[in-house]
């Protein structure tokens, strides 16, 4: 990742077919979010940033930021990046600067006016990219993201969650989801007590005395961390992750970017658990009320993890379906060639914790074998690999190996039928 360089929902119908029964829970409230989304039908949706006359003029980070008229034969204008703006891919500190809209986001409506654009010229949508990596990525291998970093990536999430992104654009921000694969991942676990702004410090994120934190497990200790959870109505703030990965996943690198984060952190997150599939930083609760195992929290992560890549599959379908994506074969292999290969965990339990940006830019061991697309059995394929290398319980790892079969399928069940 460091070497690669707004609309509502109105005008997406609902599914043709109402389903037989109505998935429950979360996934239930997921369902109904994201059913608009997935239309069939694919009715193109309003811009939040409508032009109005010939030509406007806004400011953002002190600089302006014209529209210029697209190329002939459309009717939509483009925005045309300034000389000064591109200078900020360039510039980390800078970037960070731009993007970065303070705890209060008192400056949210500035990072609005530099990244929501319907329709950029040219190459502006590939250098918005870059500019939003620039300022969110760590610096260097082994280095953690900072605060502001983190703010900058909850300002993007914010601005493009319900934004149709202008292509180009949908590459640069999927690399910013991979550079917090952690953050981006979390799913409900935070109240609203705790989602109350949009990143938070190193030290909220340490284990407390149960060997838990709220923010993931195996986590970088000096390391700031997003609050995608976090909405904020004065500010028009809603970082939807969700919504978000709907929207990037019609782009096949995109698609890819985010499925190599996805099973690298699998990969990862498997050789820091105990032989026994546990929590190796688990310590039995002190109040003696609440029991729980040093499986409870990797069996949540585990079904996580492995309802987002069903969510990636989910998407790739029903875009076939309603001819977003109208040839599905190539869309495929330009996945496949965008895809770095295969993850696999170490053969022994490691310990260290390094930060997410080194996660997602995991090295790949090898090629991809068998079917990218059918992500069921690229975990298993891991997971199975796992259990024999460390021994695991047959009735262990049958466990986990159930979970993520039943969540990945309900996952893709949601809002197809």
């Amino acid at each position: 990742m460091r070497d690669g360089g707004s609309g509502s929902d109105e005008g997406f119908d609902g599914l043709d077919e109402e389903p037989s029964a109505e998935p429950r829970g979360r996934f239930g409230s997921l369902t109904r979010r994201l059913s608009s989304r997935l239309s069939l039908r694919g009715q193109p949706r309003k811009r939040r940033w409508a032009v109005v006359g010939g030509a406007v003029v806004v400011l953002a980070a002190g600089v302006s930021l014209p529209l210029a008229l697209a190329d002939s034969g459309s009717e939509k204008p483009c925005w045309r990046l300034p000389a000064s703006t591109r200078a900020l891919a360039d510039d980390a500190t800078a970037a960070t600067r731009a993007l970065d809209p303070g705890e209060d986001l008192e400056r949210l409506g500035s990072v609005r006016k530099l990244l929501a654009h319907g329709k950029v010229c040219d190459d502006g949508a590939r250098v918005l990219g870059d500019i939003v990596n620039t300022a969110t990525r760590a610096k260097s291998s082994g280095a953690p993201h900072t605060l502001a970093q983190a703010r900058g990536a909850y300002a993007v999430a914010a601005v493009l969650h319900d934004a149709e992104i202008p292509d180009g654009l949908a590459p640069g921000v999927a690399r910013m989801l991979a550079e917090y694969v952690v953050d981006s991942g979390r799913d409900g676990s935070l109240g609203d007590d705790d989602a109350n702004r949009p990143a938070v410090p190193a030290e909220e994120a340490l284990l407390d005395p149960n060997g838990y934190s709220r923010y993931g497990r195996f986590l970088a200790a000096d390391e700031a961390h997003v609050v995608f959870e976090h909405s904020d109505s004065h500010a028009d703030a809603d970082a939807n992750i969700e919504y978000l990965v709907a929207e990037l996943a019609k782009d096949p690198e995109a698609f890819a970017i985010l499925y190599d984060a996805e099973r690298a952190y699998f990969a990862y997150y498997l050789e820091r658990l105990t032989d026994s599939g546990g929590d190796p930083d688990f310590r039995p609760p002190t109040d003696k009320r609440f029991e729980s195992t040093p499986q409870d929290w990797p069996d949540n992560d585990l079904q996580d993890m492995s309802g987002r890549i069903g969510n990636l599959m989910k998407y790739r379908a029903a875009y076939v379906r309603n001819g977003t994506i109208p040839d599905l074969a190539a869309f495929d292999k330009a996945v496949r060639e965008h895809t770095r290969g295969t993850f696999r965990p170490a053969s022994r339990q490691l310990d260290d914790r390094p930060p997410m940006g080194d996660i997602a830019d995991r090295k790949a061991v090898g090629p991809v074998r068998g079917d990218l697309m059918d992500g069921r059995h690229q975990l298993f394929t891991v997971l199975e690999g796992w259990a024999e290398d460390r021994n695991v319980s047959a009735e262990r790892a049958a466990t986990m190996r159930q979970l993520v079969d039943d969540w990945y399928v309900r996952a893709l069940w949601m809002t197809i039928y």
